[in-house]
């Protein structure tokens, strides 16, 4: 899943949940059961996400929503074999970014 956000250093939980096509609600559910989300909140209480939040946002939506990972299961995948899950999901997101860009060419001819 290609997530479209502008460059910015931190991000709200409105424009995170948008970007993903989901409530805040569930964003909101993650931070409390995954530790590798720890967006910073201001004193009012609003939380604002790093890029590194939206990177393991990235990760955590692909094991739940598109591999079909249990919260359990997804939480020990990522505590058991991290790395080699960012390796994989690296190269899961460049090749649809070359199938995107090839079928932009395609549809362009």
């Amino acid at each position: 899943m290609h997530i479209e956000l502008p460059e910015k250093r931190y991000y709200g939980i409105g424009e995170v949940a948008n970007a993903f096509g989901v409530n805040t609600s569930l964003i909101r559910f993650w931070e409390k059961e995954f530790d590798v989300l720890q967006p910073k909140k201001n004193a009012k209480g609003n939380r604002k996400f790093t890029p590194q939040d939206i990177k393991n946002l990235q990760l955590i939506y692909h094991l739940v929503k598109e591999r079909g990972f249990t919260l359990e299961g997804a939480k020990t995948h990522l505590k058991e074999e991290k790395q080699k899950t960012l390796t994989n999901y690296d190269i899961i997101q460049k090749l649809e970014l070359v199938k995107a860009e090839l079928i932009k060419i395609k549809n362009q001819l």
